[in-house]
C-alpha cells in the first residue's frame, strides 16, 4: 500500500492508496511542536483503529508547505515504517511542465493539484482549493502550469476580524438565511460566507478571461463544502484531489 501525506499549515491529511484506489484517509491537526515519536504513535493508532498494519507500507509520498515539520515527518516515515518518503518538489518527475519564475517556490500541494487535475480532468482549468489560503492555479490546455493565485483563507479572515474589533463576536462558518444580514452575527457571516464566495466568482472570471471559455473549474481543500453550495460556476469538486496527485507522483517516480 501507498501511504500519502499532505502536511499544511491547519490541518495533515493521510491517504491509503491500494492498487490505485483510495481505500482510507484521516485528517488530523497540524501541530508545529510534536516531535517524530508524536506524529509516530497517533500515525500508529489511527492505523491500528482501520486495521492496517505499518509493515503493509510499501511507498511514501510527502508534499509538505510546512519546512520545519518536513524533516519531522521524513524520520517519523523511517522510524516506523522503515520507509523514506519522496518528497514533492520541481525537481522530482511530476510530468508537469511548470511555466512560472522561480519554480523552486510553488508549494508541493498546488503542485499535486495540477498533476491530478491534468490526468483526471484535462485542461484549460482553474484549481481552487479552500484551505488556510485559498489558491487559484491555472493549467493550460496542453496540461502546463501557468501560475495562478493566493489570498488569506476564510479562517484567517474570520480570526482577523475577530481579534481585530472589540465587540464583533467569531461566528460559524455557514451562510445567513439572506445575504442583507439582520444582526450583527449574520451580517458577519454575510461577509464572510457571500464576500468569499463572490470572490472566488470574481477570480474565476478573471481566469477565464485569460484561458479561454472553456477553463474547467475544479474545487478542492478542507473548506470546499463551505462553498460549494453558494455557487455554481464549480464543474468538479473533488476533495481528495491533493491525494490523487501524490499518487500520480508516486507512480510517475518508480
Amino acid at each position: 500500500m501507498l501511504l500519502v501525506i499532505n502536511l499544511n499549515n491547519t490541518n495533515t491529511l493521510f491517504g491509503l492508496y491500494k492498487d490505485g484506489w483510495l481505500i482510507h484517509h484521516w485528517r488530523i491537526k497540524t501541530d508545529h511542536e510534536r516531535m517524530p515519536d508524536e506524529y509516530g504513535f497517533l500515525l500508529m493508532g489511527l492505523f491500528d483503529q482501520a486495521n492496517f498494519k505499518p509493515e503493509e507500507i510499501t511507498g511514501i509520498c510527502l508534499a509538505s508547505v510546512v519546512p520545519p515539520l518536513t524533516k519531522i515527518f521524513t524520520r517519523m516515515a523511517e522510524r516506523y515504517f522503515g520507509r523514506f518518503p519522496l518528497v514533492v518538489n520541481n525537481e522530482i518527475n511530476t510530468g508537469l511542465q511548470i511555466l512560472i519564475n522561480n519554480p523552486e517556490t510553488v508549494g508541493a500541494d498546488r503542485i499535486a493539484n495540477v498533476v491530478a487535475a491534468c490526468k483526471l480532468y484535462g485542461g484549460p482549468a482553474c484549481i481552487v482549493d479552500l484551505g488556510t489560503a485559498t489558491t487559484f492555479d491555472a493549467m493550460s490546455k496542453q496540461g502546463e502550469y501557468l501560475g495562478g493565485a493566493i489570498v488569506p483563507g476564510i479562517t484567517i479572515s474570520a480570526d482577523a476580524l475577530f481579534n481585530r474589533t472589540a465587540k464583533l463576536p467569531r461566528v460559524e462558518l455557514a451562510a445567513p438565511p439572506n445575504v442583507i444580514g439582520t444582526n450583527t452575527i449574520y451580517a458577519i457571516q454575510s461577509g464572510l460566507i457571500y464576500g468569499y464566495v463572490s470572490l472566488i466568482e470574481g477570480m474565476v472570471s478573471r481566469f477565464r478571461e485569460e484561458l479561454g471559455q472553456d477553463m474547467k473549474v475544479i474545487a478542492t481543500g478542507g473548506l470546499v463544502g463551505t462553498f460549494s453550495e453558494q455557487t455554481n460556476i464549480i464543474d468538479h469538486i473533488d476533495p481528495w484531489l491533493t491525494l490523487e496527485g501524490l499518487r500520480i507522483i508516486w507512480e510517475l517516480n518508480q
